[in-house]
Parts: structure tokens; sequence; C-alpha cells
């Protein structure tokens, strides 16, 4: 089978980073933006925790996943 194309994880990393150390503490806990960048956070670790998932799922059925850093990255698929 095909090798599964997918996000390195680091993309998720480097987003969760951002968004806690710089962008919640310039927001005021009580504004509905901050909520809405929290709501971002959660979103994200839900990704994350699919995408591993996902990575688990291949692996027990023999499929290989290729982490991806960009989308420049140019690879035939099998």
């Amino acid at each position: 089978m095909g090798i599964v194309p997918l996000p390195s994880h680091i993309h998720y990393e480097l987003l969760l980073q951002i968004l806690e150390r710089q962008t919640l503490p310039s927001l005021n806990p009580m504004s509905s933006e901050y909520s809405q960048a929290k709501q971002v956070v959660v979103s994200l670790r839900k990704a994350l925790a699919h995408q591993k998932t996902l990575e688990d799922r291949c692996s027990r059925s023999d499929r290989q996943v290729e982490h991806r850093w960009s989308l420049n990255e140019h690879q035939p698929y099998r």
C-alpha cells in the first residue's frame, strides 16, 4: 500500500506555542477574544490527537505514514 502524507507534529506544536505563549497573554481573560483563542487551542489539540489516532490506524494496517514539513516536498505517491 502507498505512503500516507501527514503534517509534521511540529506544525501543531508551533501554532500551540504561539497561541499559548503570545496570543492568550495579550488578551483579557474575560474577553470573548480570549475565549475564542482558547477554543482554537482546544481544536488544535483535538486535531493533533485525531492525527495520532489516524497514524496508529495506518500502522496497524501496514500503511506507512510520512510526516511532511511543507507542500513543496514533491515525492510521488505509491
